[in-house]
């Protein structure tokens, strides 16, 4: 059958005037030689999009050119560079610089570290990418996410306020090596193993971990001293409710609730009007300016709430000798580094892609892994921890209008003028307005909509979406990323071992052939049972569909018994043949 039309099948019809079938025969193909074989099947499943077919008939000199551009695309669009872009570019890297930096100074903390590694953070990866990425959109930088894993990952090891020393070394450890694997997957055309972890298994991870990031939060939220390092939400609850007589401070939760409100109601104003985006963007740094501004004049600070305190000043210092390359925490650092940078690409390609559509341009893939991976290594080299695409700065890059990978240029000189100048200012910023940001800003991850949406198309990804979501919230981030991954995997192996089966009938008054199942109204031909498989025929699989199809028959001849119908004398299977020739 092709696609879903007629099915094909032996043509049975007679010659004029006898009555002797006439079969057509399809020659067996010539058999292929094996090394050209190997070498299509090769080529069709890590280089499917010819990257080198912009190379053939080229000279020399085109041909570096060319390879200079794949590696650095930014000697591609920079020749194409005006004024009016650096226009969009400008105001939309100042609106996600004034969103990244409150930020990053809570996704510091989230991860354990000290705040002005957030900043680094966003200071040289987003100069790297913009370099080497394909993506006019994306917002590179720490992200909540990421921070929460990375920073749950660093704790299970080494505990932060006895070690911290070693805990730096091993964050850094981890995000050379998260740059590392992501490098790899890139050169060598491997970026369809993060295709592995499904869309419904993402969904659940990233609502689960905005809830269990928001959870986190209610320490500087509420003012509480002692706080349990776990993640779970019992573990988290019962530590929020043993402090109530006496741990929470009530200045500070009037802080982080009046903000937390200007937030929400900034974001809402944004959302509603599309040109007012700039007001959810500033409002974080604003609230910021004022929080902090209030604690100095008030001294709030002497009557119980937390500040950041000192911050340091001065760009990114060398951390090159900080990496383990020996010794026990070498094996800790590439653990950590893989399942950090795998999420870390995960979110990055995702958020890519999505806004590469809406501008109908394409990225490509691998190029992004090499762009974020080498970002990750030359950051960890930096004092930089593991940085990816952000969705909420992404956004607000995209809503302000930015051109090309300018505005991260632009972000990075903002940022690198706050560290060189303004961390100071930052001195007496409550950790509560920290809090509250974090909190505003991980909503968005919890998508309602497409976990109905889930549910309504596919069972059994809705099971491997709330798998995710209840092992991060009630076990840790690392049950719920394997159960995603586990549930993931599962999916795949059982669609390949139970493929789809399907028993087709003829539309009225069309050649059309549709499952009978979704199509009430299509009619069986009479003699005939038609069957589609929707898969190839491996080993893991023949048995279920000889099986599958000959108890359909069986059951069919009993039901044309029955109602003394014409017996099956044709059996037409449709199959997706696993070779082309």
């Amino acid at each position: 059958m092709d696609g879903e039309g007629e099915p094909s099948a032996v043509d049975m019809s007679s010659p004029r005037q006898t009555n002797t079938p006439f079969v057509h025969k399809v020659e067996v193909p010539p058999k292929q030689n094996l090394f050209n074989e190997f070498m299509y099947t090769f080529k069709e499943t890590f280089f499917h999009d010819d990257p080198l077919r912009d190379f053939k008939d080229q000279s020399l000199s085109k041909k570096l050119m060319l390879g200079l551009q794949s590696v650095f695309p930014v000697f591609e669009w920079g020749r194409k560079y005006n004024l009016k872009m650096f226009r969009g570019d400008l105001i939309a890297g100042l609106t996600i610089a004034s969103l990244c930096i409150p930020q990053d100074i809570g996704y510091a903390k989230l991860a354990g570290l000290d705040p002005k590694y957030g900043l680094y953070s966003s200071f040289v990866p987003p100069l790297v990418y913009a370099f080497m990425g394909s993506s006019r959109d994306i917002a590179i930088g720490p992200v909540a996410v990421v921070s929460l894993l990375l920073g749950t990952l660093l704790r299970a090891e080494i505990d932060p306020t006895t070690n911290p020393n070693e805990y730096l070394r091993l964050a850094f450890t981890a995000t050379f090596f998260a740059g590392v694997t992501q490098v790899t997957l890139g050169f060598f055309r491997l970026g369809f193993l993060i295709d592995f972890l499904s869309h419904a298994a993402v969904v659940g991870f990233m609502g689960g971990a905005a809830i269990t990031i928001a959870l986190q939060q209610l320490k500087g939220f509420l003012g509480i001293k002692k706080f349990t390092q776990k993640t779970s939400i019992f573990a988290v609850l019962q530590s929020v409710f043993s402090s109530a007589h006496h741990g929470w401070n009530w200045q500070t939760i009037l802080i982080s609730i009046s903000f937390l409100i200007f937030l929400l109601v900034c974001k809402f104003i944004g959302k509603k009007n599309k040109k007012l985006f700039w007001i959810p963007a500033v409002a974080p740094l604003l609230s910021v300016i004022i929080s902090t501004f209030f604690v100095y004049i008030t001294r709030a600070d002497k009557k119980g709430v937390k500040i950041v305190n000192h911050l340091d000043k001065g760009i990114n210092p060398s951390s090159l000798r900080l990496i383990y390359f020996s010794g026990d925490y070498l094996l800790k650092g590439i653990r950590i580094g893989v399942v950090s940078g795998m999420i870390a690409l995960t979110e990055a390609v995702a958020i890519g892609r999505s806004f590469a559509a809406k501008k109908d341009y394409q990225i490509d893939g691998n190029k992004e892994m090499v762009a974020l991976g080498a970002m990750n290594v030359i950051g960890s080299m930096t004092s930089c921890y593991v940085a990816t695409g952000s969705f909420s700065r992404s956004a607000v890059n995209f809503v302000a209008g930015c051109q090309t990978a300018v505005s991260n240029i632009i972000m990075s000189m903002v940022v690198l003028l706050t560290l060189l100048f303004l961390t100071p200012l930052f001195k007496y910023t409550p950790n509560a307005i920290l809090a509250a940001i974090i909190i505003n800003a991980v909503i968005p991850l919890i998508d309602v909509n497409a976990a109905i949406l889930i549910f309504k198309i596919d069972k059994l990804d809705f099971v491997a979406c709330m798998g995710a979501f209840f092992g991060v919230i009630f076990a840790s981030v690392e049950i719920g990323l394997l159960i995603a991954v586990g549930i993931s995997f599962a999916k795949i192996l059982l669609q390949v071992t139970r493929p789809r089966t399907a028993i087709l009938g003829k539309i009225p008054r069309t050649s059309v052939y549709r499952n009978i199942h979704q199509y009430p109204e299509a009619t069986r031909v009479p003699g005939a049972m038609i069957i589609r498989v929707d898969s190839a025929i491996y080993f893991s699989n023949s048995n279920y569909v000889r099986e599958r199809i000959q108890r359909w028959l069986i059951d069919e001849e009993e039901k044309v018994k029955a109602v003394s119908l014409p017996n099956i004398q044709f059996l037409i299977i449709e199959i997706c043949h696993r070779h082309r020739y």
